[in-house]
């Protein structure tokens, strides 16, 4: 009589309820404990090698998830957490998948015990709105053109990374390129852009010491006649085209029939003349470098050389900004159309130099440069690959610094803080949601509890310890030394076996940024309940059978468990 009703296709695989649940907070935590390791300035490297056979070694959160390849929906969302931790801050991409894991943790008990997910979720967000107020709290705003302590928040950001080593290095690079690259935009508020000014050019060979911040760009281009063209000019006047110098030729194909002899030299010459002009008109301004985006013909080489200007050209669009940024020239489409205020005159040198086997041109000693490059030096290209990871990071922490002047302990401190604070509020709390507020509040202890299992610590003396140190939110300072898993107190700096431990600080931005992506990210996964997979995509009506498609390695990363 009550024949199963089918409502769903047989090709069609569908989980739903606590399964569900468990199999997301499964694969959370799996994604969590592979970087878990990383954490901290006592962290492992990982080594991942990609299809092409290339490596890659690194201990950046993102770096590492980025080049993995997972099956499970809900994992695939946890990487994506990394992803905008990195876009958005530039730091705590691993902070906030061990978090996030934590967090769905701790949820599990309670799923178990049959709590409905919108409770957890309903605490969860409770919990963040404390935690950030509790930030506000012990936050402390700074003097951003107070160098030194910037310096020490930005080491403490690449402290826990591979080239904590090389000391100050980094940390000065990052500095340095970001003061360069500030634009102010009134009301005190600054702007850095890192992507569009600020070039990273790696060239190996040499040592890591010899990295250094260019006042000017690089780029990887030579004159085009190298024999004829000054390849050093001091203050040079520098003209920017983003226009071809050779003869424009017709759209599509242009026919065209010469009757007599005489009219083809005609021809040649119009096309000679057409270069000529253009070639006066820019000469007009007495450049010494001109510079275009596009093709340059053999006959405006000839001229600009017997003229004494050197040129370069198919140069990237990126770069002539930057040129553009750092000399103050203006880029010019049409030849007809400069004038004098285009032409850049803020460069002190230009120079074209060998490195190893290439070619570079310098624009450098520029008097008030907007854009920057960096130029990392070191032996080997991955070496230099996890240099600039980690350059990326300190850059992020300063740019952070300039936006928002606020910051927060470091070495887990903040973190003991909020669980404190946030236990002692759960007991005003009232209702069911009681008890998933206070497993929030332990759950933020995930991140001191792994710098003292990275550093090798006793875990459980050092956690009771820090916890009794916590207790009634007071000594917010006070969290565990990432090199030594000693507990120390964040704002001193000791003098320890000859070496000056910095202060451990975090920019307010990057952990408020942390809290909210992890406890957002853990409500999202633990409020789905069913998964269906195996939907094909709609054909269009009246579309025949399609044909077989060939995956290639590219379309595998590319596949999606659920419409869009």
């Amino acid at each position: 009589m009550n024949a199963p009703v089918l409502v769903l296709k047989d090709s069609l695989k569908r989980e739903s309820g606590t399964k569900v649940h468990h199999g997301n907070i499964q694969a959370s935590k799996a994604v969590a404990d592979i970087i878990r390791t990383t954490l901290g300035p006592r962290s492992m490297l990982k080594m991942l090698l990609d299809a092409g056979g290339g490596i890659v070694v690194t201990n950046d959160g993102n770096a590492i998830l980025r080049e993995l390849d997972v099956a499970h929906p809900a994992a695939k969302s946890m990487i994506e957490l990394s992803r905008t931790q990195d876009e958005e801050v530039g730091d705590g991409t691993t902070s906030v998948i061990v978090l996030a894991g934590e967090m769905l943790h701790v949820a599990e008990a309670f799923i178990e015990k049959s709590y409905h997910p919108t409770v957890i979720c309903r605490a969860y967000n409770k919990a963040l709105e404390d935690a950030i107020a509790v930030l506000d709290k012990i936050a402390m705003s700074i003097d951003v053109n107070d160098r030194a302590t910037v310096l020490g928040l930005v080491k403490s950001c690449i402290g826990t990374k591979f080239t904590s080593q090389f000391g100050d290095l980094i940390a000065d690079l990052a500095i340095d390129a970001t003061t360069t690259v500030g634009v102010d935009l009134g009301q005190g508020l600054r702007e850095v852009d890192i992507k569009k000014y600020i070039k990273v050019e790696k060239v190996p060979g040499g040592q890591l010491e010899d990295s250094k911040v260019l006042k000017g760009v690089m780029f990887n281009k030579d004159v085009v006649a190298p024999g004829k063209m000054k390849r050093k000019i001091v203050n040079p006047r520098i003209i920017l085209l983003d226009c071809p110098l050779e003869y424009k030729k017709g759209e599509n194909q242009t026919n065209a029939e010469l009757v007599r002899e005489e009219d083809w030299e005609v021809l040649l010459k119009l096309e000679e003349e057409y270069i000529e002009n253009i070639c006066v008109q820019i000469l007009k301004f007495k450049p010494d470098l001109v510079i275009t985006e596009k093709g340059l013909s053999d006959l405006a080489c000839h001229y600009f050389s017997k003229a004494g200007v050197s040129a370069i050209r198919r140069l990237r669009k990126t770069d002539n900004n930057r040129i553009a940024k750092a000399c103050g020239a203006v880029i010019v489409n049409r030849p007809d159309e400069l004038q004098e205020s285009d032409v850049g005159t803020g460069a002190g040198l230009f120079e074209v130099k060998k490195i190893g086997d290439d070619f570079f041109a310098f624009v450098v000693d520029c008097k008030e440069p907007k854009a920057c490059t960096v130029l990392l030096r070191g032996p080997s290209k991955d070496l230099l690959n996890e240099v600039e990871r980690n350059l990326q990071d300190a850059m992020s922490v300063s740019r952070n610094i300039i936006k928002n002047p606020k910051l927060v302990p470091g070495g887990g401190a903040t973190e003991l803080t909020v669980s404190a604070t946030l236990k002692q509020k759960s007991a005003t709390i009232e209702g069911i949601e009681k008890w998933p507020y206070e497993a929030a509040a332990i759950a933020f202890e995930a991140i001191p509890r792994t710098l003292a299992q990275n550093c090798g610590v006793n875990v459980i003396r050092t956690m009771t310890a820090l916890q009794g140190k916590h207790a009634n939110g007071e000594n917010a300072w006070t969290g565990i030394d990432g090199n030594t898993g000693a507990i120390a107190d964040m704002k001193e700096s000791k003098v320890n076996n000859k070496r000056k431990l910095c202060f451990i600080w975090d920019a307010y931005n990057v952990k408020a940024q942390t809290f909210k992506t992890a406890i957002e990210a853990a409500c999202m996964l633990l409020r789905i309940d069913d998964i269906v997979s195996g939907i094909k995509k709609k054909q269009a009506p009246g579309a025949g059978p399609s044909k077989p498609t060939i995956e290639t390695e590219g379309d595998a990363d590319n596949e999606q468990i659920l419409p869009d």
